[in-house]
């Protein structure tokens, strides 16, 4: 079973200063480094005080630089955001300077707020028609000198530099639908999912989306996906953690529905009241659905991931947390979640990486 952590710099408002914000989740990071997990991933979000990262190989490079095994990850690389020569370039060095750890993971975008920021206004679903084009050109770009011609992008014959350490950097496509899982596979890509804050059953359609997916892939491909969580001792900590993600789903859904305003780079906290999906913001539903719980409870959780063939999981634990809680949940899960499942090895699951012919 392998362990992931999603760390992003973020804040409620402008008391907390940006230099703390940074420290903190530098301390997260280390945190996860001497504890086993086995990636740390950080996501690109600009003029966002939610998700501060205008550039993740800046801030994967800084921890790289305090980190000794952890591999570094974008979770994810928004695609229309960015030109394939700068980003096989920019990830190239990320690697370089990281010593090899370098996991890329790219999307088509989140939020239409940005679009119209970073992409001209660009609906946001036409993210995906630049996420097919770039993948490849990177691809290629690491391999040799390399012209595109193609339908977003033109250039003339071209060497990345630098060339990464990795001969190819693992790429990762953040993906739900199973036209971007066809895709993913297709081109070599590893899958990264989320199922939101739905149930269980939503991580089943996930998993049997990837298996149908990587049966058309040419080589091994792996299955990851997201669920925020966070690992407590007590009532007290239930509560601290429920009420976190609460504040931060009126935030977030916001940017995700596009529903409300952001002021000086801080989102609205809408009312529950316009959002269809409120009901996943229940208390109840929170604890039976996210990887809330003791380190049995979250054990026990995991166990059921194992059990339809998940076995790469990533733990989010950026959603207004105090610290502290924060802090100590990551040091729950690697005293006792990860050695767990260390000891007791796969048995319970089926294997998440997938080799099959093309």
């Amino acid at each position: 079973m392998k362990f992931s952590v999603a760390i992003n710099l973020g804040r409620m408002d402008a008391s907390k200063p940006m230099e703390e914000v940074a420290s903190e989740a530098l301390e997260l990071v280390q945190i996860a480094d001497e504890g086993g997990f086995d990636v740390v991933w950080t996501a690109e979000h600009h003029t966002i005080e939610l998700t501060i990262s205008p550039n993740p190989f800046q801030l994967l490079s800084h921890w790289g630089a305090h980190t000794k095994k952890i591999r570094l990850g974008t979770a994810v690389v928004a695609a229309p955001y960015w030109n394939p020569v700068r980003l096989a370039g920019e990830a190239a060095l990320c690697d370089v300077l990281t010593g090899g750890r370098l996991e890329l993971g790219l999307g088509r975008g989140a939020y239409q707020y940005e679009f119209d920021r970073m992409a001209g206004g660009m609906e946001q679903g036409e993210g995906g028609r630049y996420l097919r084009e770039i993948i490849p050109a990177v691809q290629a770009l690491w391999e040799r000198d390399y012209a595109h011609d193609g339908e977003l992008w033109n250039f003339p014959e071209t060497a990345c530099v630098p060339r990464p350490i990795q001969k190819r950097p693992p790429m990762w496509v953040a993906a739900r639908d199973p036209n971007t899982f066809e895709f993913a596979a297709q081109n070599g890509c590893n899958i990264m999912s989320t199922a939101l804050r739905k149930p269980f059953d939503e991580v089943r359609d996930l998993q049997s989306k990837f298996v149908q997916a990587a049966s058309h892939s040419k080589g091994p491909i792996e299955h990851a996906t997201l669920r925020t969580g966070c690992v407590y001792e007590d009532d007290a900590g239930r509560d601290d953690a429920i009420r976190a993600m609460i504040d931060f789903g009126r935030s977030f859904e916001n940017l995700f529905k596009n529903i409300g305003e952001v002021r000086h780079g801080y989102p609205e906290a809408v009312d529950f009241d316009i959002v269809a999906n409120r009901g996943e913001y229940q208390p109840d539903a929170l604890t039976e659905n996210m990887l809330l719980g003791t380190p049995e409870e979250i054990i026990a959780k995991i166990k059921k991931y194992q059990e339809v063939g998940v076995d790469h999981v990533i733990l989010g634990t950026s959603f207004f947390l105090p610290h502290k809680r924060a802090r100590r949940s990551l040091e729950l899960f690697c005293e006792h979640v990860i050695p767990y499942f260390q000891n007791t090895g796969n048995a319970a699951g089926k294997p998440a990486m997938v080799a099959q012919g093309g």
